[in-house]
């Protein structure tokens, strides 16, 4: 039987980074399931399930068996307590497997539906099947019979399943409390805090934080919440880096997000993070700075500016 499976690739992608926490990881496994559902076209029979219900019964059983025995992928506030010290040492804990950002760029709106960090952070605390029940009601909608049939349970096993996860992440709020990167407020929010960004302006970004804003920057576990801590940790910044950095605006998890470019030695600027804001009520209320080479790597992201702001020739 003739199939036609790459239209699914992308959704697919997006469902296996909900269910690892890992860009990488799920393109890697999107392959998988792609290969093993063109190993098995033969087998398929659209009169038991519709072709798209089928490829998620693979993906799914992909995922959990690559989650067996495995370590969730945490944000550093899912680790403890915050930090009272902006001038502690910044070092890595590279024993941790950290959550990765979603490159928005490479996949379409579709596929991008409610991937906020947060969300997915809280969904790696979720057992991996109470995830893939999660998942497979809540984002992608197929009926409580269809996760039944595809996870070789009960409908009341999944429904179960459904009560706890939702409990589980109450807690992170709605969609809808969360500035979307196309609202005009919110992108107007952003450009307010990269303009204080850019001139070193701490007082007028800390003046752009909500009173309990959160900062965090895996793999350095540690992170801050407050805008005096969060200020205080950016000058620090400054003082380590220099001044005059360069930012360029995209997004990542449907949310804003930003290339920050650090002034180099010799004139004009290198790539130095890509920081994740959650922007609510016209203000930022979290930023997840991302340092990891292949996370920015994932961006497609210019290495380097030059003097006038713009990437050089490759």
């Amino acid at each position: 039987m003739d199939l036609d499976l790459e239209p699914y690739r992308r959704e697919l992608v997006a469902y296996c980074y909900r269910m690892t926490g890992s860009f990488h990881e799920a393109e890697d496994l999107t392959q998988d399931v792609m290969l093993r559902a063109w190993r098995a076209r033969d087998r398929y029979d659209p009169a038991r399930a519709s072709q798209r219900t089928w490829l998620y019964r693979i993906a799914t059983n992909v995922c959990l068996t690559a989650l067996e025995h495995r370590a969730r992928r945490p944000l550093p506030s899912g680790l403890g307590a915050p930090s009272d010290d902006p001038g502690a040492p910044l070092t890595p804990a590279a024993d941790v497997p950290w959550l990765q950002p979603f490159p928005d760029a490479r996949y379409d709106t579709a596929a991008r539906t409610d991937l906020r960090l947060a969300l997915v952070a809280a969904m790696q605390s979720l057992p991996p099947r109470q995830r893939a029940v999660l998942l497979l009601r809540e984002v992608l909608e197929l009926s409580a019979a269809e996760v039944a049939q595809l996870l070789g349970t009960s409908v009341a096993g999944v429904n179960s399943a459904l009560q706890r996860a939702r409990a589980a992440v109450a807690h992170v709020g709605a969609a809808e409390d969360v500035g979307d990167p196309d609202d005009a407020g919110t992108r107007a929010a952003v450009q307010r805090y990269v303009q204080a960004f850019e001139a070193a302006d701490v007082t007028a970004l800390v003046r752009l934080l909500t009173a309990d804003a959160v900062l965090e920057m895996p793999p350095v576990p540690l992170w801050y919440r407050g805008r005096d801590d969060y200020g205080r940790f950016i000058e620090r910044v400054f003082a380590m880096n220099g001044t005059g950095w360069s930012v360029r605006t995209l997004t990542a998890n449907g949310q804003p997000a930003l290339a920050a470019y650090a002034p180099a030695p010799g004139g004009g600027h290198r790539l130095h993070t890509l920081q994740v804001l959650t922007v609510t009520g016209g203000l930022v209320s979290s930023n997840v700075v991302f340092i990891d080479p292949g996370v920015l790597a994932s961006f497609d992201l210019p290495p380097t500016l030059d003097g006038e702001g713009l990437a050089p020739p490759r």
